[in-house]
């Protein structure tokens, strides 16, 4: 059994993690600041944790408060980030400060006090554009950018650059990076950090790239959460999901409590120091698609998705995972894939109130030039 530190730990997929480490015989803190964005105007004073949880609310940036709260503790899940790839646009200075300036202060606490075990979520967004293959001869590419030119013109599909159309092929960890948003950039300086000072001070560390994940108390309120909860808040208040370009994206959704295993599967693994590891379900789904799927499950049919034909700056067309290495490595297999599960966060949903704040959101991106 070892104490568990879990920064963000009463966030969406906090609370999953700590609920599986807890069933795993770990023990386990938190420190999360409850943020309104994330966690509503009067979160619980505890976080809404469970009771066997030692919960501390603070910031990442408080270095005195991470040296306190990693006393005593043997390993850390670092989760705390704030989430949203339009906001990041525009507020720069926060995403940088939370993400990557927070995480320099806790890997330099965690340092001091001898931490050897450290898992950081860090995120499909990294990828940018996720790997291709050449129509016809199957030969991979995987620096495939957008032109924002043709984007604007509505060609959402990018191409070779003869011309030849390409293919969306799963996309393994070893795909260059190429970071199209401010949210990106300081996730991989989450993952680099993370994993660069491991090897230097002996740290046994660990990087979960997690692609879309879904499922029970994410935020519905929250116009920069995960896309199915915006598109079930909007459902919620009668109104249709509003889905960017034509909504044939292709993106892989993956259960939060299947994320959750992972985390813990990449705590107890030994031998996986330095590795990075796509946590996703293995399956394609497209944007439009996964809309209308919970249109159907919540009884909506009524309210169709609609297409803006418009697309957001930071935004890419297609990534799907190839979680082989997850597979392999850490014996990970996602069980609840989101055909079977959507009722479940359906009734979920249907106890749930949320403030449509979508709209907003968009004029956000639209008076700054990000949605075009």
């Amino acid at each position: 059994m070892s104490t568990v530190l879990v920064t963000g730990g009463a966030g969406f997929i906090g609370r999953h993690v700590c609920t599986e480490l807890l069933g795993a015989g770990h023990r386990v803190r938190v420190l999360d600041s409850l943020i309104d964005q994330a966690h509503g105007p009067d979160p619980s004073p505890d976080g809404g944790l469970p009771p066997a949880v030692d919960f501390v609310r603070g910031d990442i940036r408080d270095a005195d408060l991470v040296a306190r709260t990693l006393d005593g503790v043997d390993a850390v899940i670092n989760l705390a980030a704030d989430v949203g790839v339009g906001q990041s646009m525009y507020e720069i200075d926060r995403y940088v400060s939370v993400n990557s300036f927070g995480t320099a202060v806790l890997m330099q606490q965690l340092v001091k006090a001898g931490i050897r075990r450290l898992i950081v979520a860090s995120s499909m967004s990294i990828y940018g554009e996720g790997l291709y293959r050449t129509a016809g001869d199957g030969a991979a590419v995987d620096d495939v950018r957008r032109v924002a030119d043709e984007v604007k013109a509505g060609r959402w599909d990018p191409v070779a650059p003869d011309g030849r159309p390409l293919v969306p092929a799963p996309t393994p960890e070893s795909k260059r990076p190429d970071l199209n948003s401010v949210y990106a950039l300081t996730k991989y300086d989450q993952e680099r950090l993370t994993l660069m000072l491991g090897a230097a001070y002996g740290i046994d560390a660990v990087a979960l790239r997690l692609f879309n994940t879904f499922g029970p108390g994410q935020m519905l309120s929250n116009p920069y959460t995960g896309v199915l909860a915006i598109f079930a808040g909007r459902l919620l208040n009668g109104q249709p999901p509003l889905v960017f370009e034509d909504g044939e994206q292709q993106r892989d959704f993956v259960h939060v409590r299947d994320v959750a295993r992972a985390f813990r599967l990449a705590l107890e693994t030994p031998g996986i120091g330095g590795e990075v590891f796509n946590i996703a379900s293995g399956r394609v789904y497209t944007v439009s698609g996964v809309a209308r799927l919970l249109a159907r499950a919540m009884d909506r049919d009524d309210l169709v998705p609609e297409i803006l034909q418009k697309s957001r700056v930071g935004d890419v067309r297609h990534c799907i995972a190839d979680i082989t290495h997850a597979r392999t490595r850490l014996g990970f297999e996602p069980q609840l894939p989101l055909e079977e599960t959507v009722f479940e966060l359906v009734r979920w949903v249907s106890t749930q109130q949320a403030a449509d704040r979508v709209a907003d959101a968009r004029r956000e991106l639209e008076t700054r030039g990000l949605v075009v």
